[in-house]
């Protein structure tokens, strides 16, 4: 009895610093490095904005956001395709990627109401993706708690794809006018796609969430 405890603990220390140290260099692999960059770039993409609609002649900056919005779209790809390859995925990056997707997304929705590039009418097509965001993360959150996962649609998929697109040819919008008109039109168009398709997907997810609530209840 006296010699079976130590060997019990030598075996399971080094396999618990193991773990540990694996768990820390995935929080630091490149990954979970191009996520944290997406994090960064959204007070740098609102800044841009702010200050193109205070400067004069601070059109540029317009140019400038959407440099930095399609980046951070790139390593969206990236950070997932690169995980997966090099069996590198993470608690801390599972958790980060669709908040830095979401948080970019929503940040230039606002920042573009506020400037006038979404007015009028349009900003209903953008307050229909903000709450749908608001709600598909708060029904995750739920069906987490009960262990349930709902995959994402392909449906959802062009919703996302539209969405990105949207927001992009938004973001070059004013700048982008004088030199092919009707740009901004062309991004309002997509934004109202895009909410359209917003609307139905998150009926999908409400409608699922719904489910499981009445099962748990009951």
């Amino acid at each position: 009895m006296v010699d079976v405890a130590p060997a019990r603990n030598t075996v399971t220390e080094p396999a618990q610093t193991g773990s540990a140290r694996s768990r820390r260099a995935h929080t630091y692999a490149l990954p979970n490095l191009l996520t944290y960059a997406r994090c960064v770039a959204v007070p740098l993409l609102v800044g841009c904005l702010f200050w193109a609609d205070i400067l004069a002649g601070g059109l540029w900056l317009r140019w400038a956001a959407l440099g930095i919005y399609v980046v951070a779209a790139i390593t969206d790809f990236f950070d997932g395709y690169l995980a997966r390859i090099w069996s590198q995925q993470s608690a801390i990056g599972r958790m980060l990627d669709p908040i830095a997707d979401k948080l970019l997304v929503a940040a230039s929705l606002l920042m573009m109401a506020s400037d006038g590039t979404i007015r009028g009418w349009s900003l209903w097509a953008a307050a229909v993706i903000l709450c749908r965001e608001i709600l598909v993360s708060g029904l995750r959150e739920f069906l987490a708690e009960l262990r349930v996962s709902v995959p994402v649609t392909r449906l959802a998929k062009w919703k996302t794809t539209a969405q990105l697109v949207a927001v992009g040819v938004l973001l070059a919008g004013p700048a982008a006018d004088a030199l092919l008109p009707g740009t901004t039109l062309a991004g309002i168009v997509l934004l109202w796609i895009s909410a359209l398709l917003t609307l139905y997907t998150g009926w999908d997810y409400f409608r699922a969430g719904a489910r499981h609530l009445i099962e748990d209840e009951a």
